[in-house]
């Protein structure tokens, strides 16, 4: 289990350090390209949105070519985006080369939790997850750094070469550490009528869906933090890239912490017990830090310090919420993975959007969307999956 965990763990950080790493140098890129804050964030979108709409590609291809066909395709894809972004002259191009690292990225959300569902269900899979959850955490801590230093040293194009290597570096790790774990006797051929049966299927599924859009909505508060904190701690608390970078390590900490916790704690307690405690927690946290940042008191302490407690919680939301959906639909994971993880990623799209016009670097926007997104997933999870016995009582 740890050897796979590794490969897939450091293919799957591969989309997060697209993310995380250009991240310091936003406001450097709206002073060279000559865009505003909201432009610049819409590079996130682009790649969010397109991270979400091809997923729905890469999971029927995952369960009717074996899963390193589309691995290998959307790695590709990446580097060319990668490519691309380097070179662009102005903030639209670089959203429509980040638009075409989504569509490469999304293979890499999708096919490794197939892979996993290939091999393990229930605790077992919660574990593994939990330890690429691990190696994906990580990024959060280093990616950022590691772009604060190619910036000082070259520039913010130089990072997406940067990306271009890694992607690369992905391909050879696929092509020769990782084996196919889709027999071709299991495989469904990638017929329209199976897919839309299996997608009515899921989209019909209350407890299905209701687990994806708490854990989307989960999602859509990192993704707000994620395009308004180089900003908030840039301009408002008058930090460097570096030291944005350390701030932004510091808020992972929480989010790294309880996501290694959420295996052996779902096999102690159960994973829907386990669940009901991290979309509580979470949504009890972030909306007390909007209240403290409403009445005037965000101050940089207090806003790191609550995003950390807010991301434990979210830790744990997030994979097990991953596990629960895909459990009952083991014979459709892929399809499952893919529309499960485009919901969430054009959820997180769409938080960004919405909430663009009201980020103004400044944190209580920021935290105040960030708490939305938690009391949204708390009244889903109480109202809808509560009343159907999905968590069951102790």
């Amino acid at each position: 289990m740890l050897r796979l965990a590794i490969i897939l763990g450091l293919m799957s950080a591969v989309g997060p350090f697209a993310i995380d790493m250009y991240l310091p140098a936003l406001p450097t890129i709206a002073a060279d390209l000559r865009a505003s804050d909201t432009a610049v964030q819409m590079t996130l979108t682009a790649y969010f949105l397109a991270f979400g709409v091809a997923q729905l590609i890469y999971g029927p291809m995952a369960d009717a070519k074996g899963r390193k066909l589309p691995l290998t395709i959307g790695l590709v894809i990446f580097a060319l985006g990668s490519a691309g972004a380097a070179f662009a002259g102005s903030v639209t191009a670089l959203a429509g080369w980040r638009f075409v690292q989504g569509l490469g990225g999304a293979a890499l959300m999708v096919v490794p939790r197939a892979v996993i569902r290939d091999r393990y269900t229930g605790a077992e899979a919660t574990k593994l997850m939990a330890m690429i959850m691990l190696v994906i955490s990580i990024s959060p801590m280093l990616a950022p750094l590691a772009g604060s230093a190619v910036i000082a040293l070259a520039g913010w194009r130089e990072v997406f070469g940067v990306l271009l290597v890694v992607s690369v570096l992905s391909i050879l790790l696929l092509t020769f550490a990782l084996p196919e774990t889709l027999s071709p006797a299991a495989r469904t051929p990638a017929r329209l009528t199976p897919i839309l049966s299996g997608a009515k299927r899921l989209l019909k599924d209350p407890v299905f869906m209701g687990l994806t859009m708490v854990g989307g909505f989960g999602m859509a508060s990192f993704f707000v933090f994620i395009a308004a904190a180089s900003f908030v701690y840039t301009e408002q608390f008058g930090l460097s890239p570096t030291g944005f970078s350390i701030c932004f390590a510091i808020n992972a900490v929480g989010f790294f912490g309880a996501s290694q916790a959420a295996g052996p704690l779902g096999a102690r307690f159960g994973i829907p017990r386990l669940v009901r405690v991290g979309v509580t927690g979470f949504a009890v946290m972030t909306a007390l830090l909007a209240a403290v940042a409403l009445s005037g008191f965000a101050t940089l302490y207090v806003v790191v310090g609550g995003l950390v407690l807010a991301n434990a919680f979210l830790g744990v939301v997030i994979p097990t919420t991953m596990v629960l959906a895909l459990d009952d639909h083991g014979d459709i994971a892929g399809i499952a993975s893919s529309l499960g993880g485009s919901l969430q990623m054009l959820t997180g799209g769409l938080m960004i959007v919405l909430a663009g016009p009201f980020l103004d670097g400044t944190a209580t926007p920021m935290v105040v969307t960030i708490a939305i997104c938690g009391l949204l997933g708390f009244t889903l999870f109480w109202t809808v999956l509560r009343p159907r016995a999905t968590v069951p009582a102790e």
